[in-house]
């Protein structure tokens, strides 16, 4: 049986021991380095195509940076080469959301560019595996590791970032065990990305038969209407002392941009306010800056905050019209210029529901719900399993982690 050896954030297994990031830290003189000062980096330095910028955002995934990019010119890139980081590499948030982690990934881009509130650290291959780092960072043990040199004070931050960062402890069992570990791991998050990607094509090809049947081909015969034709809004307030505990709250922070898979949902013991019920295959539309794009459907009925329109379709047949017609950019872009306040626009029902949309006849629209339902199904049960993974991921994680479970090798 192991022996075992107390560190700071629980036991480990004592052969593992502890090292260091100074410690396993590449010999590159850039291994430890923050992003470049805001004035480096202006929005008209930003370019369609050319070497992508990582902000925060970009870190909002399961493993590996991801989603929209801002650009630069190889040029400016060059001039920012401190900054610069490649396939391989870990890159943190210093200010703002502390604890973000993410991986560069492999084949995608030749190099990055971290922001002005990121750092980036390459490692000694030969004595830690990035993959095995990366998921230290992500238990509850790394958490603890990054968030003790949280500042106090002002925006929430890292004290001293570069410096923190080489300070921090990260168990180190043999590198052969670090990589199973890594690659156990893995192949659950590797899943979880295909479950993702296939919900992706699914619905860009619903979105496309849209477009097709009802855009491209729409009937010079079919009457002038609006989306309002087609759906309702229900308002079905309910107080905070009126919902169950099991029940699924979903606010905004839980809608992924132009995406109709709602993955998240949060806890309802934190809901304070009133919020509006909504069922099963309702509509659930972001009219808080519409134009974030905020648009899905809910695999479940719950309740969700009152920044979200429900909109729930007249007939079970107008469901797969209504959930890609009012995905629409074009309806996004509508409701964004219809949207009251500046700081923070709203639009309202009133507003979206008078989109200008023609009419096609019920049979059309319920040959559209036939073809297009058994896809909505299958994104279902692909939420139901990235569900069931994510969970089993987030189980065996801290227990790798702190050697309770390990790996054969």
């Amino acid at each position: 049986m192991s022996e075992w050896q107390e560190t700071d954030f629980g036991s480990i297994p004592k052969e593992w021991g502890l090292r260091k990031i100074s410690d396993i830290k590449s010999e590159d003189n850039r291994a430890i380095a923050m992003g470049p000062f805001g004035s480096n980096i202006k929005a008209e330095n930003f370019v369609a195509f050319g070497v992508p910028v990582i902000r925060g955002t970009n870190l909002n995934f399961a493993k590996y940076v991801d989603g929209d990019f801002v650009y630069l010119t190889e040029e400016k890139a060059d001039e920012l080469l401190g900054s610069n980081c490649k396939a391989g590499d870990l890159v943190f948030t210093h200010r703002g959301t502390i604890g973000q982690v993410g991986l560069i990934p492999y084949g995608k881009y030749p190099r990055y560019v971290i922001s002005q509130s990121g750092m980036k650290l390459t490692v000694n291959s030969d004595l830690i595996d990035s993959d095995f780092l990366f998921y230290f960072f992500k238990s509850d043990f790394g958490q603890y590791q990054i968030l003790k040199y949280e500042s106090q004070v002002g925006v929430p931050s890292i004290s001293n970032p570069l410096t923190s960062l080489k300070e921090i402890e990260v168990p180190a069992p043999a590198l052969i065990e670090q990589k199973a570990i890594a690659a156990m791991l893995s192949s659950l998050d590797d899943k979880i990305d295909l479950l993702h990607r296939q919900n992706k094509t699914l619905e860009a090809m619903a979105e496309s038969l849209f477009r097709q049947w009802f855009v491209e081909e729409a009937g010079e015969d079919w009457e002038d209407g609006t989306l309002g034709h087609f759906a309702v809004n229900p308002k079905n307030g309910v107080k905070p002392s009126d919902i169950d505990s099991e029940t699924k709250y979903v606010g905004l922070e839980h809608i992924d941009r132009r995406n109709i898979a709602l993955i998240q949902s949060g806890n309802t013991s934190d809901v304070t306010s009133n919020k509006f019920r909504f069922s099963e295959n309702d509509i659930l539309f972001g009219k808080l800056r519409p134009y974030f794009h905020k648009v899905c459907f809910a695999p479940y009925g719950g309740v969700c905050s009152t920044d979200i329109l429900v909109i729930r379709p007249k007939k079970t047949d107008y469901f797969s019209y209504c959930l890609f017609a009012f995905y629409q950019s074009d309806v996004v872009e509508y409701a964004n210029l219809g949207s009251g306040g500046t700081r923070m626009p709203r639009t309202n029902w009133e507003t979206l529901s008078q989109y200008p949309m023609a009419v096609p006849d019920d049979m059309k629209l319920h040959e559209f719900n036939n073809l297009v339902m058994p896809s909505i199904n299958k994104i279902k049960q692909n939420i139901v399993q990235i569900h069931t993974l994510e969970k089993l991921r987030d189980t065996l994680l801290p227990k790798l982690m702190s050697g309770e479970v390990r790996v054969t090798v």
